[in-house]
């Protein structure tokens, strides 16, 4: 069975109740959108996270109440170096939606979202853990895996394979 192309023009996907409701609150909060294999991924604008995070979970038509995981990747040596991943299930609607920040690697850091779902502390934390990224307002960003005198953020890709000598 062929795999459909994906579909990343955001006019062919104003009719997804996500995209349709960041859309209605503020233009300029989307970056991009890629409809692949079923799934929905949103690129919001850094500085928009937790305003979007909150219109998906308040919004009837959207209602997405369960944040599944925070995780991050590091595209090094491309600019913009991180991508911060946001996974969102609707319970009531059954549809998932994927939100990607995009992150410079020159410090990066975004807006936290556990006002938002408290259960993003640990996710947050683990990605400052691993990533470095830091994430302003969190109540309490302090490492979650490693120890708190290691040095470095071991899931970068430019960290060494044995760790610092």
């Amino acid at each position: 069975m062929a795999l459909s192309p994906a579909v990343t023009q955001l006019e062919q996907l104003k009719g997804h109740p996500a995209v349709a409701r960041l859309l209605t609150a503020n233009l300029d909060a989307i970056e991009g959108v890629k409809f692949d294999r079923e799934e929905m991924t949103i690129y919001v604008r850094r500085p928009m996270i937790r305003e979007c995070c909150v219109l998906l979970r308040d919004d009837p038509n959207c209602s997405f109440t369960f944040l599944s995981d925070v995780t991050a990747v590091d595209w090094f040596p491309s600019e913009p170096r991180f991508e911060v991943v946001y996974h969102l299930f609707s319970i009531s609607q059954k549809e998932r939606v994927r939100l990607k920040v995009r992150l410079s690697g020159e410090m990066p850091a975004l807006d936290s979202v556990t006002s938002v779902w408290p259960a993003a502390n640990y996710f947050e934390r683990e990605v400052f853990d691993l990533f470095g990224i830091r994430f302003n307002g969190h109540p309490y960003l302090r490492r979650l895996l490693m120890p708190e005198n290691w040095e470095g953020h071991p899931l970068r890709k430019d960290y060494p394979v044995e760790g610092y000598r």
